[in-house]
């Protein structure tokens, strides 16, 4: 490309680098640290013998990194437990990438700009794919260079990272797609999350049940069959190729034909006036909002279900007490019962919640930044009113999220006569509070103090938390730095206790970095995109 295309792709290039540096990092140091974690803690084929005979097919670990083909090397291992990490990450990058390319300029007026010049709609979107190319590549690249670097070798390398990012383009397709069905960036990004989740739940399905065939109908799948460093097949590749060719084939077709700034998916201009939730700034903002919240609390619901449905018959109950201590060193604690086996997995919802508080923040960040939040403040309401109303709308919606997956959890799990109790599942919905509300206070103050930055820190910090819990133990890490992540301090209940002294520090910290948001945002000008 050169010329108008070249510069519309180094523009959405650079939009896009802080996430894309961020994610390559992730990638980069996720590969390189199962790599040495395995050597070290299974040095011997007897130590990789044993571990294979603990995961070989338990159902409860293939939920989070799928179905191992190869589990007595270090680079099948390293196939089955970052490639199945990174896989998802992989797919949210893309969409996110796709739908900021393509639908977050056109809402913010600024692609009407771009297309008044020498560029065409075909050009600008297939710049906007040039772009999104590049930074697949960097993914691979990361991945690539993380793997190298713990000593495995180049070629399966470069095919484990090539499996990696195979899912880029399909969900590039999916963020593309979205981005021309819906009439705004915010329902693009719900059905292009939706995307991703459905394709993550059918995986699930397809490696914890009999219902194997599914895994071939989710992008998720198809990286499981490549098979990197255990008997690759690369002709898998050509499902990914397809189906990207397909979904941007579609949306291309699309883009060219719509009008700008709407989508397929119309939204109406003439219905009646509606005055409900319009008394206060924090109604009006759960009356925006409540989509989105819906969606979450469908989404977290529908799961916890099904991992309730499913606890009974993929806990590892009569396992040996060394086959347990293997599981421990993967950093499932206790799983040989369905208690044990939720109180596992909710360290996932404990997640999920924390993201969704992100989340709020980075819908107050974008009133500010599409510059509603200047409108709303000319009326008597105050900044501090205005913030404190959001957080404690997030707070709110955080505790039904919660509360709701554990209770569908336990629903789930009666239903196949698993012996949990309604009240320990609570429990552990409600212990999910203290480390997302701590997430949420910090998010609120780097909002407050550092807007343009805000949302880059919050939901940073807490990948970064939650991937240092999970794999810091592998690399022999320290306790006093395992300590630092807030994930680390959560007792998993039911098959642990609640541990009251971290929550209530956690919910301090919350609290104070609450206070420090509203006392730091009065006192600042408000700032743009």
């Amino acid at each position: 490309m050169s010329g108008p295309r070249a510069a519309v792709a180094r523009r959405t290039l650079a939009d896009s680098r802080t996430r894309t540096i961020s994610f390559a990092l992730l990638f980069a140091a996720l590969s390189a640290a199962n790599a040495v974690g395995y050597r070290k803690t299974y040095p011997t084929v007897a130590d990789r013998l044993r571990f294979v005979h603990a995961f070989g097919d338990n159902k409860s670990v293939r939920l989070f990194y799928g179905v191992p083909h190869d589990l007595l090397t270090v680079g099948g291992y390293v196939a089955w437990r970052a490639g199945g990490t990174l896989s998802i990450f992989a797919a949210v990058w893309a969409m996110l990438a796709a739908v900021r390319a393509m639908r977050t300029e056109e809402d913010a007026g600024r692609q009407e700009l771009v297309l008044s010049g020498i560029i065409g709609r075909g050009g600008a979107f297939v710049a906007s794919l040039a772009a999104i190319a590049v930074g697949a590549a960097v993914l691979w690249f990361a991945t690539f260079v993380g793997l190298v670097a713990a000593r495995l070798p180049a070629g399966g390398s470069a095919y484990l990272a090539l499996a990696v990012v195979a899912v880029v383009p399909v969900f590039v397709g999916v963020g593309a797609l979205a981005s021309q069905l819906a009439p705004n960036r915010r329902i693009a990004l719900e059905l292009g999350s939706g995307a991703v989740a459905a394709a993550f739940l059918l995986r699930v399905v397809a490696d914890t049940s009999s219902l194997t065939a599914l895994r071939w109908a989710t992008p998720l799948g198809w990286i499981e069959e490549l098979r990197a460093f255990a008997g690759p097949r690369p002709q898998v590749l050509l499902l990914p190729l397809a189906a990207s060719a397909i979904l941007l084939g579609v949306a291309l077709a699309i883009a060219l034909r719509r009008d700008v700034g709407r989508g397929l998916l119309q939204a109406r201009d003439d219905a009646k006036p509606r005055f409900g939730l319009l008394g206060s700034p924090t109604a009006q903002a759960l009356r925006t909002e409540r989509g989105s919240l819906l969606a979450w609390l469908l989404g977290t619901g529908a799961f916890a279900f099904v991992l309730g449905v499913i606890a009974n018959s993929v806990s590892s109950a009569g396992l040996s007490k060394h086959v347990q201590q293997e599981l421990a060193k993967l950093g499932a604690q206790a799983i040989a019962t369905p208690s044990g086996y939720l109180g596992f997995t909710f360290l996932f919802f404990v997640l999920a919640i924390s993201l969704f508080c992100c989340s709020q923040i980075a819908a107050a960040r974008r009133e500010e930044s599409d510059q509603q939040l200047e409108t709303l403040l000319a009326l008597p309401v105050g900044r501090r009113s205005w913030l404190g109303g959001r957080l404690l709308l997030a707070a709110g919606a955080a505790a039904a999220l919660a509360l709701t997956a554990g209770l569908l959890a336990w629903a789930g799990a009666a239903s196949q006569g698993a012996p949990v109790s309604a009240p320990a599942m609570l429990e552990a919905g409600a212990n999910c509070l203290p480390t997302a509300l701590l997430f949420l206070g910090i998010g609120a103050l780097a909002f407050a103090t550092v807007p343009r930055a805000s949302v880059g820190i919050a939901y940073g910090l807490t990948s970064l938390a939650f991937v240092w819990e999970l794999f810091a133990g592998l690399v022999g890490a320290p306790e006093w730095s395992l300590a630092l992540s807030p994930f680390h301090h959560i007792g998993l209940i039911p098959a642990e206790p609640f541990r009251p002294t971290a929550a209530i520090v956690m919910l301090a910290i919350a609290a104070g970095t609450s206070a420090a948001a509203l006392w730091a945002f009065g006192r600042r000008d408000l700032t743009g995109a």
